[in-house]
């Protein structure tokens, strides 16, 4: 990828021309905090994201490992800061039953993976091997607990197992199984996807279900309680919400879920490509993606009929890019290749999480490695970083921080008769008092210049990163690594409480000011 220089005469014509694109930064009003845990991760035993992805066996000596974890994923990821990982699934947890994957490996029953592929796995990774994992990786866990296939009494023993201290059935199992101290997993997911692949259940008969389980789960991890995030909603489904609210006490519940895929067509071959994309199906997935804010925005107005305080998180366990998958390769196993479309796909994403903080305290990007909008692709001993990690690793800077309200007017991203807002926005304030704004131009064609008003802030520098390329289609292969990762950015100017910030075609910035 080639460094982009913005010249005077170059910015000049771009205000000429776009005009529109005004900004306003509102300092003064932050009080929401942006959680780390928008920044999630999501493992799921599907194709190669669990065997081959992050795990390639004890005895693999040609790839560099601690107890079969592949230390680079381990390295790529902790430079993430990746804040959870959620896990065993997906609709593959609803039929995972976790007393097969503990104890000696060579005893542990086999399973068909009926939902990916029909593969047989030996259930070689199990609750040991994540939780040891997250440890290594310096990551929260989040479990998603079988309520499909699965009964009452299997969910509070796996809670007892991996969080009793002592002198119980499952914690005197655990320590027989070689660990002596629990892990105090914190966030468990109970079921996943209960309308479809969890039980095709009906809103009011899980929210019944829920009940159940989660009287059954409430020991402490700590001083704290176990965060309980129940199945929620696909994309529009507000009656699911409205159910599970209306009927389910507020403190037996502290996080609802919702899934949202930009997705062209869920019929089968209908996805379109990864890489090979029309301009009409990249217009239509990035309208999928900002349809995101909306859905927030609706199931928001659900909750807050029935938990005006905002006590229980909104939680997008499951989002992201989702196309057919590479020729090739196992339709079972979604393993599909990373663009830059993804990458302002996912920039545009997290600036509406962070918009809607407040409510939305945890997200996980499905999937991590090898599956759906992976920030990481593997093969054999070499580890490709997607252009969706880069934006990722640029974006941490705002885990933690405190969200600073943006007005945006945007100049339109236009195709035959249809229109989107080019530019997203939003922008933090650290712990340190530096402020960090994101910006992207999700137009693959036109640059847009941005004057972003800082209503008196005090601002006496700005750096920057960018990333971008030539082509919305431009990706990272084996071959070539680094065709698309972040550089240094040049574009912005300070002039005295105005910012100005010149983004080419298709790209993702990140300026500290």
């Amino acid at each position: 990828m080639k460094k982009i220089a913005l010249t005077l005469s170059f910015a000049c014509l771009s205000l000429t021309v776009m005009a529109q694109n005004k900004v306003t930064l509102h300092a003064d009003e932050g009080k929401h905090i942006i959680s780390r845990h928008i920044y999630g991760h999501f493992a799921e035993h599907l194709g190669r994201c669990i065997y081959d992805g992050f795990y390639v066996g004890e005895n693999n000596a040609k790839i560099p490992n601690k107890n079969g974890v592949r230390l680079d994923v381990v390295a790529a990821l902790k430079k993430l800061k990746i804040p959870n990982l959620r896990w065993p699934g997906g609709c593959f947890a609803d039929t995972y039953h976790w007393k097969d994957g503990i104890g000696a490996k060579a005893k542990r029953p086999k399973i068909v993976n009926t939902w990916w592929g029909g593969v047989t796995e030996d259930n070689s990774f199990g609750t040991h091997d994540f939780l040891n994992m997250c440890e290594l990786l310096g990551t929260e866990p989040y479990l998603a607990g079988n309520v499909g296939s699965g009964t009452v009494q299997d969910l509070t023993e796996w809670v007892q197992y991996v969080n009793f201290e002592k002198n119980s059935p499952m914690s005197n199992l655990r320590q027989q199984n070689g660990r002596d101290k629990p892990w105090n997993v914190r966030y468990w997911g109970v079921g996943n996807e209960a309308w479809g692949c969890g039980g095709n259940m009906k809103p009011d008969y899980y929210a019944n279900i829920y009940r159940q389980y989660s009287t059954f789960m409430n020991p402490k991890v700590g001083n704290e309680k176990i965060f309980r995030i129940a199945s929620g909603a696909s994309d529009n489904d507000y009656n699911w919400t409205e159910t599970l609210m209306k009927n389910i006490p507020g403190n037996m519940m502290e996080g609802l879920a919702m899934h949202h895929y930009s997705v062209l067509s869920w019929g089968e071959g209908k996805k379109g490509s990864a890489t090979q994309f029309t301009d009409q199906e990249y217009f239509k997935t990035m309208q999928q993606a900002l349809l995101m804010d909306e859905l927030i925005e609706k199931h928001s107005a659900v909750m807050d009929k029935y938990d005006p305080e905002k006590k229980i998180a909104l939680i997008v366990d499951e989002w992201g890019g989702w196309y057919n998958v590479e020729p090739g390769t196992n339709p079972g196993f979604l393993y599909q290749q990373n663009t830059m479309r993804d990458a302002v796909l996912a920039g545009a994403t997290l600036n509406i999480f962070h918009k809607h903080c407040e409510r939305v305290r945890m997200a996980n990007l499905a999937q991590a490695i090898n599956v759906l909008q992976a920030v990481i692709l593997t093969k054999g001993d070499k580890v490709l970083l997607t252009p969706t990690y880069h934006v990722l690793e640029m974006y941490n800077v705002h885990q933690d921080a405190t969200m600073l309200p943006v007005t945006v007017k945007s100049d339109d991203f236009t195709l035959d008769k249809d229109k989107l807002p080019a530019v997203s926005v939003s922008a933090s304030r650290d712990k340190a008092g530096k402020i960090h704004v994101s910006l992207v131009n999700i137009d693959p064609t036109k640059p847009q210049e941005i004057s972003v008003d800082l209503k008196g802030l005090k601002a006496t520098g700005v750096t920057g990163r960018i990333l971008t390329s030539a082509n919305v289609r431009d990706h990272n292969t084996f071959e070539n690594l680094t065709k698309v990762k972040p550089v240094a950015f040049s574009g912005a100017k300070l002039n005295g409480d105005n910012l100005t910030v010149s983004l080419p075609p298709v790209s993702v910035v990140v300026v500290e000011l």
